[in-house]
């Protein structure tokens, strides 16, 4: 498989996480979904990534409401860039880290 054709399948791949995960949480994701989602055993140690500025996509605040939220775009991205960094070796250049703010 050639480059021009992993890019295809790894952007077909990621929009149809997209498309699932934005018919099961909507356009933002927080809570345990979302820990779930990256990966995270438990609230304690998304609450150290947080900390340390060490979570992989950008996080935000939204006005009157507790917690941090991800657009569901941004978790897809990252999820489908490490399923096929693992299997091809290829990154999809997005922009890592967080504003945990």
């Amino acid at each position: 498989m050639d480059d021009a054709e992993k890019a295809i399948l790894i952007e077909e791949f990621a929009k149809s996480l997209e498309s699932d995960l934005l018919g099961r949480y909507g356009p933002v994701m927080t809570g345990d979904e979302l820990l779930r989602a990256l990966g995270y055993p438990s609230r304690e140690a998304f609450r150290q990534s947080l900390v340390r500025n060490t979570v992989a996509i950008p996080l935000f605040d939204l006005e009157y409401r507790r917690g941090k939220y991800a657009l569901v775009k941004d978790v897809a991205r990252h999820l489908t860039e490490q399923r096929f960094s693992a299997k091809f070796g290829v990154s999809l250049n997005h922009e890592q880290g967080g504003d945990s703010r």
